[in-house]
């Protein structure tokens, strides 16, 4: 009785996972852009602060180093550490549908290709 018990359970379960999910709503599909731009602008402040301590430490480096009496190689040319500023999330235009390109080109639209033929005329079966 237990078994069966459990195994309804399980298959109820794995039923309720393999629900889909209502599609989101224009509010949440801007939200989640949003979140999506402030981690992407979290990643370069983290690599811009990475950028500004490895400076420190070989400034720091150099300065011990030279103290020391010891040679130095010359430091590696590296682009200068980017501060990519404040956050600032500007969502984007929506398009209106006739510059969505969504529709049949110009073309198509004035001149359909259609015939009054019959398809089985116009693309007969291939005999194999």
């Amino acid at each position: 009785m237990k078994k069966l018990l459990i195994l309804s359970l399980l298959a109820a379960a794995s039923a309720a996972s393999l629900a889909k999910l209502p599609a989101l709503s224009d509010e949440a599909k801007a939200k989640a852009a949003e979140a999506a731009a402030k981690t992407a602008w979290s990643g370069k402040v983290d690599a811009y602060q990475l950028c500004k301590s490895q400076d420190k430490v070989a400034a720091a480096y150099y300065k011990s180093a030279k103290a020391a009496g010891k040679e130095t190689k010359p430091p590696v040319a590296a682009p200068a550490c980017a501060d990519p500023g404040v956050f600032s999330y500007t969502p984007p235009e929506a398009k209106p549908i006739e510059a969505a390109g969504a529709h049949s080109p110009a073309g198509t639209a004035t001149s359909p290709p259609s015939t009054k033929q019959p398809d089985a005329v116009v693309n007969p079966a291939k005999k194999s």
